[in-house]
């Protein structure tokens, strides 16, 4: 009969390095962070990656590695105040304590500014867990005195272990034998989340059990797994696990030019409590990476819902996040300004640190004016129509074309434009 009515998640939880599933290029053999935690010299640190990848679990791995006392604090329920107790409690402790903030990412500035003394003095240890990227949501003084480290989604080998071992525990729970025949579904279904996994094999099996009450088997397939898991979207996107599948829908919908798939799926999040804030900053990054110059009003007014909502708050931020997706789906598209990024960034990593024309550097002193700094540069606005050819690439890549515009009508506009006033030196 079951006696622990713990979340299999929680139940699983592994308590040793030997025991974790995954992140193999951070603890790994000889790896960089293994070898930290075995030699107990740790820094404060940023965990950065999806959910359901072990970031909590680790940071408890840690403490009891390196024998910490451990406090958790959760940046959507805990304040300054919350802080200042953990801060009290370090005072009197042999060695500095380790503090977990989850979901780091939503605290404020001020929040992460509480934090910073007592890093810097090492009186705690932060470890701070977070779904996004810590360059934009961490301060950068705290980031500064941080160690990020990237966990990524688990790999299949590693969900099938996992699965196993849930399997084991389910037998014991419902007293019967599981028989997993196929788990494709199931490990399409989690996406690399090892909480995603875990719940929805639950659920399976809860299902399983319920519709086969007189069986001595019980049997996990493909069909039964869709079927079920299916039938339970709903309470899978209210709780969050579906935040990723969500967002990507969204997102692609925009870049597709659907307005009304990306209006449903904005639904979808605001139904399930997505942070608002997420879904502006996820539109503002849409906006020059599909929609670019065909539409250089996207970004303004991707900017300005992601000011707006932050001003204006919950529930009316829901209508300018309307107004916004279904514009931004509405736009031309163009990738462009990602296209012509990534091709500088390989010749620059081709070519290494080629030398500026001459006549576009400064020459502040007289020794740089005797070696020909700034000589011959053409000011553009003394030349008719602002514009004057002359030489802005190292000599060793002249001529190339880095940006191409697109196939829309304002992108046209440009590339005629460019061509008119550079004729055949990069082909426009």
């Amino acid at each position: 009969m079951r006696t622990d009515f713990r979340p299999l998640a929680e139940r699983l939880r592994p308590d040793s390095l030997d025991g974790y599933i995954g992140q193999e290029h951070l603890l790994g053999r000889d790896a960089v962070l293994r070898r930290a935690i075995e030699s107990e010299r740790i820094p404060s640190m940023i965990f950065w990656g999806p959910p359901g990848v072990g970031k909590t679990t680790l940071a408890f791995i840690i403490s009891k590695q390196v024998k910490r006392q451990f406090y958790v604090l959760s940046a959507v329920s805990s304040g300054v105040k919350d802080v200042r107790e953990v801060y009290d409690k370090a005072r009197m402790a042999a060695q500095p304590p380790i503090l977990f903030i989850d979901e780091i990412h939503r605290f404020s500035k001020a929040q992460q500014d509480s934090l910073l003394g007592a890093v810097e003095r090492g009186l705690v240890t932060l470890i701070g867990a977070t779904t996004e990227n810590p360059s934009f949501e961490v301060i950068s003084p705290l980031l500064s005195r941080c160690q990020v480290y990237i966990l990524k989604s688990l790999e299949k080998d590693d969900l099938r272990k996992l699965l196993r071992s849930a399997v084991a525990v389910l037998e014991k729970d419902y007293d019967k034998k599981i028989e997993l025949k196929e788990d494709e579904a199931l490990l399409r279904i989690s996406g690399g989340d090892a909480r995603k996994l875990l719940n929805a094999v639950e659920l399976v099996v809860t299902m399983l059990d319920e519709a086969g009450k007189n069986t001595d088997t019980l049997v996990i397939d493909n069909d039964s797994t869709t079927r079920y898991i299916q039938s339970n979207l709903v309470k899978y996107d209210r709780l969050g696990e579906m935040h990723y599948d969500i967002i990507s829908a969204f997102i692609k919908s925009m870049r597709g030019s659907d307005p009304n798939a990306a209006v449903y799926y904005l639904a979808r999040m605001i139904e399930a409590g997505e942070d608002p804030l997420f879904i502006a900053r996820r539109m503002l990054i849409l906006a020059s990476e599909d929609i670019g110059n065909a539409n250089p009003n996207a970004l303004l007014l991707a900017n300005t819902c992601f000011d707006a909502v932050n001003k204006i708050g919950w529930p009316e931020s829901r209508i300018i996040l309307s107004q916004t997706a279904t514009y931004l789906a509405s736009s031309p598209k163009s990738n462009a300004a990602v296209v012509a990024i990534d091709k500088a960034q390989a010749i620059v990593r081709e070519t290494g640190n080629l030398s500026v024309p001459l006549h576009l550097r400064n020459a502040p002193t007289k020794l740089m004016k005797d070696l020909g700094y700034h000589d011959g540069y053409k000011y553009a606005h003394d030349y008719q129509g602002n514009f004057v050819e002359q030489e802005f690439l190292p000599d060793e890549i002249s001529g190339t074309r880095i940006y191409e515009p697109q196939d829309n009508p304002r992108e046209r506009e440009i590339r005629t434009s460019l061509h008119n006033k550079w004729k055949d030196r990069y082909g426009y």
